[in-house]
This record gives structure tokens, sequence and C-alpha cells, in this order.
């Protein structure tokens, strides 16, 4: 039988497309997977809308117990739902791999993703470099290799497009090392948490790739009824309010000059918009 990778788009329970929910209404089991990104609606509104029950595969699941999701789909099929598009992460790839390696026919049912969806700000998607991703920082751990991939984005004139972190279902270190199955409160970066980690980071290195009067662009929520785009400084997006989860950031790079008119519609403040934009005539 067949094992569907089904993209669940980026809002809610109707974002999937007819295909996708065609494939899930013939599975005999449905997997959420529940960490690398979320909806905006509840489990039980997919069960609602799907008439199927739904199972949160967490990941200790997907990437430890990947046996479990791939049991019984060579008799019946299985449903892996996935917020946004099916392959936005490696994870899934590996459940692809391991699905052919024991002979499961697979089946990826494809949906928007944040880096198709993006466009909504009014960049251009052949105008973006390097995706980069910025974790939380924590004490003792303040990773900054994104800043190289930023420079050479920037070199270019291209746009960046920064993912930002998803702690979900994470363990402390004291309950890691101990083995305690006891869980954080989910928290999911701000944009406005990004831009302090981005500036700390161009403080710390100094090679002047950004600075606070760098124009960028922040998203919440994108594709919901209630998505939210703000663009400014990164001086003025350190306080903008973009509500609830999921957030996003954009560098930009080069604006051709309708990139800049659709983004400047967006903006905190139009006149430091124009005095900070790098825009092109062609």
């Amino acid at each position: 039988m067949v094992l569907f990778v089904v993209g669940l788009g980026l809002a809610d329970e109707k974002d999937i497309t007819v295909k996708g929910l065609e494939a899930v209404k013939s599975c005999e089991r449905l997997y959420l997977e529940a960490y690398t990104s979320i909806l905006m609606v509840s489990k039980e509104r997919l069960e609602s809308y799907y008439g199927k029950t739904v199972t949160v595969a967490d990941r200790e699941m997907v990437e430890s117990e990947a046996d479990t999701i791939l049991d019984g789909a060579d008799t019946g099929n299985v449903g892996f739902l996935v917020v946004g598009d099916p392959f936005g992460a490696t994870t899934h790839t590996d459940l692809v791999l391991r699905a052919k390696e024991r002979g499961i026919k697979v089946v990826s049912i494809h949906n928007a993703s944040i880096m198709n969806a993006i466009g909504c700000c009014g960049l251009q998607l052949y105008n973006y470099g390097q995706t980069i991703s910025i974790v939380f920082f924590t004490d003792s751990w303040r990773p900054d290799s994104f800043y190289d991939k930023i420079k050479q984005n920037r070199t270019l004139g291209l746009h960046t497009l920064c993912l930002l972190d998803i702690k979900v279902k994470e363990q402390s270190m004291e309950n890691l090392a101990r083995g305690r199955k006891i869980y954080e409160p989910p928290r999911y970066m701000t944009v406005n948490q990004a831009v302090e980690q981005l500036l700390e980071i161009e403080d710390k290195r100094g090679e002047n790739v950004y600075s606070p009067n760098t124009i960028a662009v922040g998203t919440a929520r994108v594709g919901s009824d209630d998505q939210c785009i703000i663009s400014g400084t990164l001086q003025e997006l350190l306080t903008a309010d973009f509500g609830g989860p999921l957030h996003s950031l954009i560098l930009a790079g080069n604006m051709h000059f309708l990139e800049a008119d659709i983004l400047r519609t967006f903006a905190v403040n139009p006149e430091t918009f124009n005095a900070h934009a790098i825009i092109m005539e062609h």
C-alpha cells in the first residue's frame, strides 16, 4: 500500500488540497508531525474535518521510532501530515528513505509553505539567497553561523529569509540528564527576539553586514485571516507588535522599485523606509 506524505498548508484544516484530503480519507492511520511547525488550529479540528483520528508525532517518535509509523504501511495506507510542504525539513526526507528501504510506496502531496508564501510581503521569490535558521540563544550557546550566510546574500544584493526557532516538547538539560520525561512549555521565537539576537551578533562580529538601520520585514501567521506584515529598520522592528506565532523575518537586499513600492505599504514609517532602503531603478 502507500505512505502518503501530505502537506497541510500554513493556517487551518481547510488549507489541505483536494488531492491531500482524498489521500487522508483513504488512510487507516494518520500521524501529524508537530515539532518543525504548527497549524493555527487544534488536532481536534483536523479530526473533525477529516473524519479520522490523528496521532500527534513528536520529534522522538519521528526520529527514533519511525518504524511505529511505517509498520503496516505495506498492507494499508498510512498518512504522515506535515504543516506546510512535505519536504520543508530533513526529518521528512529521512522518513521517506526509511519507507523506501522497507519497500513501501511513498506518495508526496505538496502544499504552500513559508518558503513560497513569504512572497506576500512583496519581495520577489527569485531575489532571495540562502535561507537561514535562528535558534534561541542560551547563556552558554549563542551560535552565529548564520552571519556568514547573510553576508554572502547581502554581498550579492539578495534578500534573506530567516526561519525562527520553535521549541515544542523540549526537555531542560537537568531533566534530560536525569532521564525524566518532563517537558518545558512550548516557545516560539518572535521577530523582536530574532532582531535582538541578530544585532548582538553584528556587534560581536563587527563586519558591517547589517545594522540597526537595515530594512527588514517581519511576518506573523502567514496564510491566516489575521496575518501580519510589518516592514521597517531592524531598530523599528525591535518593538513592533506582531501578535501570536508563528513569526518569520526577512532582511531586504537590493530592491526593485516595485518590490519597494509594495514593502513601503507595510512600513512602520515610510520616511525612514525611504531613507534606508536600497532601491534599484531596473
